[in-house]
C-alpha cells in the first residue's frame, strides 16, 4: 500500500498543542484536515493559533503568504464527531487515559468508514490494548509525533498484535511523503524513544544523587563532550520534570519494576515541590529574571607540557594523538597497553572501573582516567577522574596536557564509567535490548533516537564505533561496583561481542 492521496480527508481530534500541531502538517501537505475537540470553540482557536504562528513565519521570510493561505484553507473546525464519517485517516490526540482513548475509538468504529485509518498519538499506552474491544482492530495503529509536531522530524509508527501491516507500510508512507522521518515500532512500553531514552536522564540523576558533580557541570560534560544538545537537567527542566517523571514511571510499571527504569527520587523531590522546570520559574535551574545559569566546574591550569608519551593504540581516543600535534606537543608513539603517560602521571580511557580500583588492579600509579568524548578531535571539554592517593603534583602535569590541547577539563569524583561513557553505554545497552526483544530494526532505533531527540550518534551506530566487546566491559565493571541489576548487559551485546560482530550486522 502507498501513501494516502494528497486528496485524503484526514481528521485530527484533540485542538491541543500536538493536536493542531499534526493538523498543520497534514494541512501543508495538501490534505483537506478536520479538526474537532469536545470543548466548543477550541478547534476554531487552534486553527487562529497555526495562523499566527504561519504569520510569523512569513514575517521572518521563512514562508510565502500564499503558502499560509493554502494551508490555513485545508483547515476546518468542525462541531460534531459524526462529521468525521468520510474521512480516510483520523488521528486522535487527547489524554493520556487508556479508558477514554477506547471510549473514543470505539465511537469512531461506529462512524467512520472501513477502509478508515484509526490512529493515536499516544507515547505510552498500548496500541494492542485501545483496540482490543474493537470489532475491527487491525485498523488501529499509533501515529506518534513528537511535539512540536510541525517541526520535530520523527514519526514512530507503532504496530499493536492486531495491526494491519499494510495499513502500517502506508501510514510509513504516509508520513514520509509529508516529509518526516517515520520509524516502524511494535507497541511495547514507551516504544522507541521512551524506553530507549530513559539512560540518559537516569546516569546524570545517579551521578548527582552520589555527589559526582553537579549540575551545570554534568551538563556541560554531555554538551561539550558528548555532543549531545543539551544535558539532561536543562531537558528535564525544559520537558517539565512532571511529565519526565510521569513517563519514567510508566515505563517502570510496564516494566514490571525493571531497576534499569528505576524512577529518581530527587526527581520526584522537584515534583513534589512543585519545581517543574521552565513552565514553573525553577528546577534544577532557577528561571527568576535576573538570575544568571552557574557555571561548569572546570580546573584552573598552572603547569606547562611539551611532550608526551602514547603507549599502544588509543582506540576511540586516538584523534587525540593529532590533536596534540597541532597544540606543539611532542609525541612520542612507542608499544604498549594504551595508556598516555606525561611526566609522572598516566591517563587511560575508562573502562568501567574506578581509578582506585583500576590502579590497584593493574598497577598504575597516578592514573587519571578520562571520559568519552564524541569527537576528541574537536570536544570542548572532558571529564577526569583519579584515586584518592594521587599525587598532586602529577595531577597537574596530567590535567595541563589535556588544557595545553585546548580543553576544559572537568573533575569529578571517582565514578564508574565517569559521566558521558556511563552514558552512552547505558544508552546502547537499551537499544540492543529494544533490537533483541524485535522492537524496532537497529536502524529505526538510531533514526529513532537521531531525529526524535537530537543524539549527536544513534546508539547501537555509536557503541559500534567505540566496540561492542568495549561497551560490554564497561557494563560489566558497572554492574560489579553496583551490584545492580540495573547495569546488566543485554544478551545481544554479550552475543555480538562474543561473535565479533557489530550491532547493526
Amino acid at each position: 500500500m502507498t501513501a494516502l492521496h494528497s486528496n485524503a480527508r484526514i481528521a485530527v481530534i484533540g485542538a491541543g498543542a500536538m493536536g493542531a500541531g499534526i493538523a498543520q502538517v497534514a494541512a501543508q501537505a495538501g490534505h483537506p484536515v478536520l479538526l474537532f475537540d469536545n470543548r466548543p470553540g477550541a478547534a476554531a482557536q487552534a486553527i487562529d493559533g497555526v495562523d499566527r504562528q504561519l504569520g510569523k513565519r512569513v514575517e521572518k521570510g521563512k514562508l510565502s503568504s500564499e503558502a499560509r493561505s493554502a494551508t490555513i484553507a485545508c483547515l476546518q473546525a468542525v462541531d460534531a464527531i459524526e462529521a468525521l464519517a468520510e474521512c480516510e485517516l483520523v488521528i486522535e490526540a487527547i489524554v493520556e487515559n487508556l479508558e477514554v482513548k477506547r471510549a473514543l475509538f470505539r465511537q469512531l468504529e461506529s462512524i467512520c468508514g472501513e477502509r478508515c485509518i484509526l490512529a493515536s498519538n499516544t507515547s505510552s499506552l498500548s496500541i494492542t490494548s485501545i483496540a482490543a474491544q474493537l470489532s475491527h482492530p487491525h485498523r488501529v495503529l499509533g501515529l506518534h509525533f513528537f511535539n512540536p509536531a510541525p517541526i520535530m522530524a520523527l514519526v514512530e509508527i507503532v504496530s499493536g498484535l492486531a495491526s494491519d501491516p499494510a495499513l502500517a507500510e502506508c501510514l510509513y508512507d504516509t508520513a514520509k511523503a509529508w516529509g518526516k522521518k517515520p520509524v516502524h515500532t511494535r507497541s511495547t512500553p514507551g516504544f522507541i524513544v521512551n524506553r530507549v531514552a530513559r539512560p540518559f536522564y537516569a546516569e546524570s540523576l545517579r551521578l548527582l544523587q552520589e555527589g559526582a558533580a553537579d549540575c551545570p557541570t554534568l551538563d556541560a560534560l554531555l554538551r561539550e563532550a558528548g555532543g549531545f544538545a543539551m544535558g539532561a537537567f536543562e531537558l528535564t527542566d525544559l520537558i517539565g520534570h512532571d511529565v519526565n517523571y510521569a513517563v519514567t514511571c510508566s515505563v517502570f510499571d510496564a516494566y514490571y519494576g525493571d531497576p534499569r527504569f528505576q524512577p529518581s527520587l530527587i526527581q520526584k523531590e522537584l515534583v513534589d515541590a512543585g519545581r517543574l522546570g521552565r513552565k514553573s520559574g525553577q528546577g534544577f535551574y532557577s528561571y527568576a529574571e535576573g538570575i544568571e545559569r552557574p557555571q561548569p566546574a572546570s580546573l584552573s591550569g598552572e603547569h606547562a607540557v611539551e611532550s608526551c608519551v602514547v603507549e599502544g593504540d588509543l582506540g576511540i581516543a586516538n584523534t587525540l594523538i593529532s590533536r596534540f600535534r597541532k597544540h606543539d606537543i611532542d609525541v612520542v608513539q612507542r608499544d604498549g597497553q594504551g595508556l598516555l603517560r606525561v611526566g609522572d602521571a598516566v591517563l587511560a580511557l575508562s573502562d568501567g572501573r574506578m581509578a582506585c580500583q583500576r590502579a590497584n588492579e593493574d598497577g598504575l600509579r597516578n592514573l587519571i582516567l578520562l571520559d568519552l568524548a564524541f569527537d576528541y578531535g574537536n570536544a570542548s571539554r572532558i571529564a577526569i577522574s583519579c584515586a584518592a592517593d594521587m599525587d598532586p603534583g602529577a595531577f597537574k602535569q596530567g590535567v595541563a596536557l589535556l588544557q595545553r590541547a585546548g580543553l576544559q577539563v572537568s573533575l569529578i569524583s571517582d565514578s564508574p564509567a565517569l559521566a558521558v561513557l556511563r552514558t552512552v553505554a547505558m544508552l546502547a545497552n537499551e537499544a540492543a535490548d529494544a533490537l533483541l526483544q524485535g522492537v524496532a530494526s537497529a536502524s529505526d532505533i538510531d533514526l529513532a533516537m537521531c531525529a526524535g531527540v537530537n543524539y549527536p550518534q544513534g546508539p547501537l551506530a555509536w557503541a559500534d564505533a567505540i566496540g561492542p566487546s568495549r561497551i560490554l566491559k564497561v557494563l560489566e565493571n558497572l554492574h560489579v561496583s553496583y551490584g545492580e541489576e540495573r547495569y546488566r548487559p543485554s544478551l545481544l551485546l554479550r552475543r555480538r561481542a562474543a561473535q565479533g560482530r557489530t550491532l547493526h550486522d
